[in-house]
């Protein structure tokens, strides 16, 4: 099984993208599980998602405590969350930045196996017009982890938002896909 914890702010769509990772493995024909952990979250404060993939059914029903692969969609995250609580050995954390390597990595309590960098934000300005990172970091975990096939998660995105607003958020998956920087550590 493949455990991933999402962490963003309310308001960016760590929820929502943790639900488009979930479809677009479905897709692909895995099992899957995607939820939220809901607190006193509001517009802007620190929110925390998981998605569970595997090829047989899931059966856990807990928080993910010990994840394969951190996605973090804000970067100011770093500095007052520890996102690599509980991470496996051979984990990978992602990040939407537009920091170094060594930047990135002095911020983080735990060395990942493999961290993956890319600056979802400029891409979703570019893209939508607005700095929502969930459809952007997408690609970013497709191409740094290869669990999900960027097509199937195109199709979860279009399906989730229709119209011109699921081409462009397909489009912004791809973009960080194709400038998504991945280093093994």
């Amino acid at each position: 099984m493949i455990e991933i914890r999402f962490h963003g702010r309310g308001g960016q769509g760590a929820v929502t993208a943790a639900n488009i990772l979930a479809s677009a493995a479905f897709k692909g024909g895995k099992y899957v599980q995607a939820f939220p952990f809901f607190g006193v979250e509001r517009r802007g404060a620190p929110v925390t998602a998981f998605t569970r993939i595997d090829e047989k059914p899931i059966r856990i029903k807990t928080q993910i405590y010990e994840p394969d692969i951190v996605v973090v969609l804000d970067p100011s995250l770093l500095d007052t969350v520890d996102v690599t609580a509980g991470l496996k050995e051979n984990g990978i954390v992602i990040v939407n930045t537009e920091k170094s390597k060594e930047e990135v990595l002095e911020k983080l309590k735990k060395k990942p196996a493999k961290l993956a960098l890319v600056d979802a934000t400029t891409i979703a300005l570019e893209v939508l017009g607005l700095p929502i990172t969930n459809t952007a970091i997408l690609g970013a975990v497709a191409k740094a982890t290869g669990i999900v096939d960027l097509p199937y998660i195109q199709e979860a995105i279009k399906e989730t938002f229709s119209g011109t607003l699921g081409e462009k958020n397909a489009k912004a998956a791809e973009e960080s896909f194709e400038k998504t920087v991945i280093y093994g550590l």
